[in-house]
């Protein structure tokens, strides 16, 4: 890789990083605002994602450094909608899969051709990511509804 796609390539690491924090500090806050019968196996799902946004931050903090830049010590957007359905809770974490995936997608497109290790680590977590839309997509579907999730 030259220097101006390694470049982007941190910099695009280092959103990554700053979204997947976010996430950590959204699923935690979401798991102590769940309420109801289905409390437990809720909290306990978004508790895995919590820690599951960690492990992928920590991995784009190594890329990051492994590549000589310096890992970002901000956060991605926490927007607070005060909204504490559990529907309203996956529409907004949906929402922020949704742009986690596009900076993944972006950083394949980047280094596609010029990085084995970025490629192979986007491709990953592009396939990871399109599986956690694909779980919360099936939890905001009504009962026997096979047709994706459709916001009204």
């Amino acid at each position: 890789m030259n220097d101006q796609d390694r470049e982007k390539a941190i910099e695009l690491l280092n959103r990554i990083l700053e979204l997947e924090l976010a996430g950590v500090v959204r699923y935690t806050h979401y798991s102590f605002m769940i309420f109801g019968y289905n409390r437990i196996p809720i909290v306990s799902w978004m508790e895995s994602q919590a820690q599951e946004s960690l492990v992928h931050a920590r991995e784009a903090g190594e890329l990051i450094t492994h590549l000589g830049g310096h890992p970002s010590l901000g956060i991605g957007p926490l927007l607070e909608t005060h909204k504490h359905d559990i529907g309203d809770i996956l529409r907004e974490s949906l929402e922020h899969e949704q742009a986690t995936l596009a900076v993944y997608r972006e950083l394949l497109q980047r280094v596609e051709g010029k990085s084995i290790l970025l490629e192979d680590y986007a491709r990953r977590m592009v396939a990871a990511e399109e599986l956690h839309q694909g779980e919360v997509d099936k939890m905001l579907r009504k009962p026997g509804e096979l047709r994706p999730f459709a916001a009204d």
